[in-house]
């Protein structure tokens, strides 16, 4: 497999302790920045992408992966939860705003 875009995103749910959909906005950001136009140009097909999506947020065990591979519309996912993201305490209750980061590689075999 050889690498051949790497996409950043940060996605955040600011009420409700979410670590899906921080994650799930993490991935669509990533996403809104691409517009993959070299296809036809590499002889390579939306089918043949390999897309892994590294997540991070504090609790990565608290992650559905169903889910956040649901954001990406094309290729073989993979989805890796890792620790990392912010949690940001609130000021009043325990409401903390929940951060992560997403980093979308997408790879493609050798041929």
């Amino acid at each position: 497999m050889a690498r051949w875009i790497t996409e950043m995103g940060m996605g955040v749910d600011v009420h409700g302790n979410d670590y899906t959909k921080a994650a799930r906005r993490a991935v669509s950001d990533a996403l809104r920045h691409s517009s993959l136009n070299f296809f036809n140009a590499a002889g390579k097909s939306r089918d043949d992408m390999h897309v892994e999506v590294v997540v991070a947020v504090a609790d990565p065990d608290a992650l559905d992966v169903a889910a956040i591979a649901a954001e990406v519309p094309y290729g073989t996912v993979t989805i890796s939860p890792v620790a990392g993201g912010l949690d940001v305490p609130s000021d009043v209750g325990n409401d903390p705003i929940v951060i992560a980061n997403a980093a979308v590689l997408v790879s493609f075999p050798d041929r």
